[in-house]
């Protein structure tokens, strides 16, 4: 019995509605299907696997009900035993399915309402699939769109078919957009979130501004000129690093533009926002002064280890080195990605006598010698008396000022220096309670030991419950690293695994030894 409905007109609903949502006509279609299906379980039973069918050439619409062949029946109204279907039909077998044609049902008109909220439901799915799946690879790209609608100071940008969101704090001070406005703006993410694909726009973002000057300069488009760098103050100042792959082409000049009409039409796009363009380098000192500029450095200090550079200005430079609120100094330090410490050439001299005295009277105390042998030494760049005491006598004596005696009694006073102050540390150590065998590890020096010991690691068992960075954190980290660390107190949790293995072994002793009184 044949009982398909001719439903021709379902066939140009889905034409109309593929064609207005810009989604593939069988996505429609399915949609349909499945809202029939809907509306069947709801006439006769929501547990039974009632499935339609739109025939995509005629319209015939079919509604039947299927039944899962199966050894044990776990749902009645969906499955049937496989010793009962095979008297319907002796060719089923497990996992196949009984299909029972349904007669067409008459859509009442909550019926027809319910069709139609689960049709509308899976092609806004389908819709926003299609939006996410068109703009998931676009982040990172400029678009221009039409402000759609303003919700509280955040704006709904519309990009095409789909709608975007340029929150508040992505705009650029002080600029407003009415509903209507052309807007730019760059795409930094687009996320699949429960209430469908959601695109975020910028224009504060450091890649908007690079990508501002990859339509206005052809040599950045054409990979001549690379920009390695960006730091923004939205709206008011920014860096930009950049490096040509060509040595004949200025990078500088080029992003400039002939009479800085390249420059000034990304200038204008970013409301005013000055621009420095600077030459990128592969010497972190040379970047770092490139990037304080207009402001000229005299002298650079790095510390690698610490992410840090020191940077000397003569004195009526440091108000331009360091900028309006610090701003030239913190966008510096945002493009090189090293902490910038911005010191006058006053300071940087009053500095280095104060360190030089401090060394000075260092050696001065610990060698008893007079202020000008101990200024020798440090000007010979001597820091620590271990440093002297473990320098060759002929080195020393090579020293202009110095000869054979002098050295000799410099090595002789530094090593005794050393010997007394060990000796104070180990009595210190002592009065700590830090026991021998946390003292018996070579990579603790007495003055590590102390530290320890004023920390409250005396035991062994103390120094095996730390961590390898609780133990940096104690002894610091110009005194051992972590690596060191977890070595030494792997070392101290020996003991423990060793009294482990002791216990093992006794109860097998134990064992043996109390069979004779259980015969007994």
């Amino acid at each position: 019995m044949d009982t398909a409905v001719a439903r021709p007109e379902l066939l140009l609903v889905a034409d109309a509605v593929a064609r207005e949502k810009s989604i593939d006509r069988e996505e429609v279609l399915e949609a349909m299907e499945q809202a029939i299906q809907k509306a069947g379980r709801a006439k006769y039973g929501a547990e039974k696997d009632i499935r339609a069918t739109i025939d995509r050439r005629t319209g015939d619409v079919r509604l039947s009900r299927w039944t899962e062949v199966v050894e044990t029946v776990e749902n009645e109204e969906t499955q049937i035993p496989v010793h009962i279907a095979k008297r319907i039909d002796p060719a089923l077998e497990i996992g196949k399915f009984i299909v029972d044609p349904l007669p067409p049902i008459d859509f009442g008109r909550i019926a027809a309402q319910t069709a139609k909220q689960v049709i509308v439901q899976r092609v806004r799915e389908y819709e926003r699939k299609r939006q996410y799946d068109e703009f998931k690879d676009r982040v990172g790209e400029i678009v221009n769109g039409v402000v759609k609608r303003t919700e509280y100071g955040n704006l709904m940008v519309e990009i095409g078919r789909a709608e975007a969101l340029l929150r508040r704090d992505e705009l650029i001070p002080r600029e407003s957009f009415r509903n209507g406005d052309r807007v730019r703006a760059y795409i930094y993410d687009v996320r699949e979130e429960p209430r469908g694909p959601q695109i975020f726009l910028s224009r504060t973002h450091p890649a908007f501004l690079a990508k501002l000057f990859a339509q206005e300069v052809p040599e950045i488009y054409d990979g001549i000129i690379e920009i390695k760098a960006v730091a923004r103050d939205p709206g008011s100042r920014a860096k930009m690093a950049v490096i040509s792959r060509d040595h004949s082409i200025d990078p500088v000049g080029a992003c400039v533009g002939m009479r800085g009409s390249r420059v000034q039409a990304v200038v204008q796009e970013l409301q005013g926002e000055k621009i420095d363009i600077i030459p990128w380098s592969p010497q972190a000192a040379t970047f770092v002064v490139n990037a304080l500029a207009p402001a000229e450095v005299t002298k650079v200090v790095m510390d690698e280890e610490a992410g840090r550079v020191e940077v000397v200005v003569p004195d009526e430079q440091l108000s331009l080195a360091i900028g309006r609120r610090g701003q030239n100094v913190r966008l510096a330090s945002q493009l090189t990605r090293w902490d910038i410490d911005i010191l006058t050439e006053a300071e940087e001299s009053e500095r280095r006598q104060e360190e030089f005295r401090r060394r000075t009277g260092l050696f001065v105390d610990a060698l008893d010698v007079d202020d000008v042998i101990a200024g020798l030494l440090v000007t010979e760049g001597f820091n620590t008396v271990e440093e002297l005491a473990y320098t060759p006598r002929d080195e020393l004596a090579e020293i202009e000022g110095f000869d054979e005696n002098i050295a000799d009694q410099l090595l002789m006073r530094a090593e005794a220096y050393l010997v007394r102050r060990d000796q104070a540390l180990n009595e210190r150590r002592l009065e700590l309670g830090v026991a021998e065998e946390v003292a018996a590890f070579e990579a603790f020096t007495p003055q590590m030991l102390v530290t320890l010991g004023e920390k409250g690691v005396k035991t062994l068992d103390d120094l095996a419950d730390l961590a390898g960075d609780e133990l940096v954190e104690i002894l610091g980290e110009d005194a051992i690293d972590e690596a060191a660390a977890n070595d030494i107190i792997m070392a101290a949790r020996a003991h423990w695994f060793e009294c482990e293995e002791g216990e093992t072994q006794a109860a097998p002793e134990a064992a043996a030894g109390a069979a004779p009184g259980e015969e007994s």
